[in-house]
């Protein structure tokens, strides 16, 4: 595994994947992206170690469209410009890299023998959140269910049916 860091394009399939992003015409990118994504978030047995970090740098580079998105800037990335990909890839990256992080993926499996682990699976919850943002939790409860528990319990429905 030919890997310097742990950014979406820091290895050697995804900066390949980003060279063949740039010798690929314009109108062919998206397609490539979406083929990319839909292949490591298909059902699968076993995501293997190229399609996980092809994949990574797909999502990076859809989530580098995203309005709460930082750029995907490497050097190894794809440098000519994409074009702007469609929302429904958001979702579909999202099921991409939650593929990439499952216990059935080699990219994970190898990730976790390594170092830098938690960082890297802290790259890949940070990718999928701008795509998919976690619910916050509510400072306060929009009702209270005790109070209207009490209030319609079984003693004060058997009262109103007689």
């Amino acid at each position: 595994m030919g890997t310097w860091d742990i950014g979406p394009f820091d290895n050697d399939t995804a900066a390949d994947f980003g060279g063949d992003l740039d010798e690929a015409a314009l109108e062919e990118r998206e397609a490539m992206i979406r083929g990319v994504l839909k292949r490591a978030a298909g059902p699968a047995e076993f995501l293997g170690v190229s399609d996980g970090e092809r994949a990574v740098a797909a999502a990076a580079l859809v989530v580098a469209q995203h309005p709460d998105g930082d750029p995907a800037c490497s050097s190894y990335g794809p440098s000519e410009p994409l074009p702007e990909l469609p929302a429904d890839l958001r979702m579909l990256a999202v099921d991409a890299l939650d593929q990439v992080v499952f216990d059935r993926s080699e990219l994970a499996e190898l990730w976790a023998d390594a170092a830098n682990w938690s960082k890297w699976r802290q790259d890949i919850t940070r990718l999928r959140d701008v795509l998919d943002p976690p619910i916050p939790p509510q400072e306060e409860a929009l009702f209270e269910v005790s109070s209207v528990a009490h209030r319609h319990g079984p003693e004060n429905l058997s009262t109103r049916q007689r």
